[in-house]
């Protein structure tokens, strides 16, 4: 009897224990699916807030009547920023009779226009809005900036998302819009905190989109603010595209440095959000890029690298900037800061080219090309409107690179399409 009894015991456990495995399986493979199940698209997009209607006289003057001066101002700009003048692309460009002057046209509306048609056939569930979104300086905190946010902001984007009560694009803020002063840029911030489908939650806050339910984190950082409170020096080149060593000093204005612990502890902050962060994808969202081919950039570049790649080479999956007018795909091999052959790569999109249109400087990029090999730039295309799209399905995402024409018909083409997969909560060194 005692034999039987102990067979019996020894029979419950086994079948108590067939059971829990059986219900840990499910448990994983029920949180497995969950996260297969996680397909939604979104758009990123930067540097809309150019607009004719608000120029300064350096946009104008010296004043070009007519579409031969204007061309012939553009040739030489383009020659003088050390450009191969072979490559010179003239952009689009119309006349503005209050100043009597030829200027460069902008690509808020083209841009504006050309997503809403794109989201009409795809995924867009929110938006991410890159900075620079007042253009070229910011608001300016009297009460006479409605009509401004109403002409950059709720004419042209207000309907992106129309029908979906949670659409968001969610925004930082870039450089020319703190170009006035912090009154100014907490008018935008106040702006976009109360005016649906805009988001902001002060300067830099972390967010997750109600569409993806708790599987995606993104992470706003000011980065403007973070980089005046550092050393920068001024970006100069020589004449064969390579960078030039300057004592210059980028000095930052005042009201751009942080006021206060919390925009001092930016970096750390946002290391530790990361950190703790339990979503399945993580998206850094600022203003400057890390890398970028424009040529005018990469002193900024360089500081905020120390800054901020750090914490997305250990925690983020990808990070998001404009500042350049361009669209960029670039891949940091993140050895300067687990060593080589220690981490996987981190993606970095730039996605500017909402605005008057700029070029890639080709001898500039071949020499970063060449000194830089932590970077690989994947794609860069100048003197273009666009956006990028991008598409996760699972561990999995796709970035799409978006153009739309010069006649600005809301027409779309995908220049660029790249695979990659999620990199946060995986095991390297650190």
């Amino acid at each position: 009897m005692l034999y039987k009894k102990r067979l019996n015991i020894v029979g419950k456990i086994a079948s108590a224990s067939v059971l829990l495995l059986m219900a840990a399986c499910a448990f994983e493979k029920t949180d497995q699916v969950g996260e297969e199940d996680l397909k939604l698209g979104f758009i990123a997009f930067g540097d809309s807030g150019y607009h004719v209607n608000y120029l300064k006289e350096k946009q104008y003057s010296p004043v070009r009547p007519t579409q031969d001066t204007f061309l012939a101002s553009e040739r030489a700009d383009w020659v003088e920023k050390k450009r191969p003048e072979a490559e010179f692309v003239a952009p689009p460009s119309e006349y503005v009779e209050a100043v009597g002057s030829f200027v460069a046209s902008g690509g808020l509306y083209p841009v504006a226009d050309a997503m809403q048609s794109y989201c009409s056939g795809v995924s867009c569930e929110f938006s991410v809005m890159l900075g620079d979104n007042i253009y070229p300086d910011g608001a300016t905190s009297t009460g006479d900036d409605g009509a401004r946010f109403d002409t950059l902001f709720s004419k042209p984007l207000g309907k992106l998302g129309e029908g979906n009560d949670n659409y968001r694009i969610y925004t930082t803020l870039g450089n020319h819009d703190w170009n006035t002063s912090r009154e100014g840029a907490m008018a935008q911030v106040n702006f976009m905190e109360t005016t649906k489908p805009f988001y902001m939650d002060g300067l830099f806050y972390t967010v997750k989109p109600a569409a993806a339910k708790g599987e995606i984190e993104i992470f706003v950082i000011d980065t403007e603010i973070m980089l005046s409170g550092t050393l920068v020096y001024e970006a100069e080149l020589n004449d064969d595209g390579s960078e030039r060593p300057s004592d210059e000093v980028d000095l930052a204005e005042e009201w751009t440095k942080a006021h206060n612990a919390s925009e001092r502890n930016m970096v750390a902050w946002l290391e530790e959000s990361l950190k703790k962060s339990t979503a399945k994808w993580k998206f850094v969202i600022g203003h400057h890029p890390i890398w970028s081919t424009g040529g005018t950039k990469f002193e900024q570049a360089k500081s905020l690298r120390k800054l901020i790649l750090p914490a997305m080479c250990r925690y983020a999956d990808v990070y998001f900037a404009g500042h350049e007018h361009s669209l960029e795909l670039h891949e940091d091999s993140c050895e300067s800061v687990f060593g080589e052959g220690n981490a996987k790569p981190l993606l970095h999109i730039i996605s500017g080219a909402a605005s008057k249109q700029r070029p890639v400087h080709t001898a500039f990029k071949a020499y970063q090309d060449k000194s830089y090999p932590e970077n690989t730039a994947i794609f860069a295309k100048g003197m273009t409107w666009g956006f990028a799209h991008i598409n996760l399905d699972g561990d999995k995402a796709v970035v799409d690179l978006i153009t739309t024409p010069n006649s600005g018909d809301a027409t779309t083409h995908i220049e660029f399409s790249h695979q990659f997969n999620r990199r946060s909560n995986t095991s390297f060194s650190k």
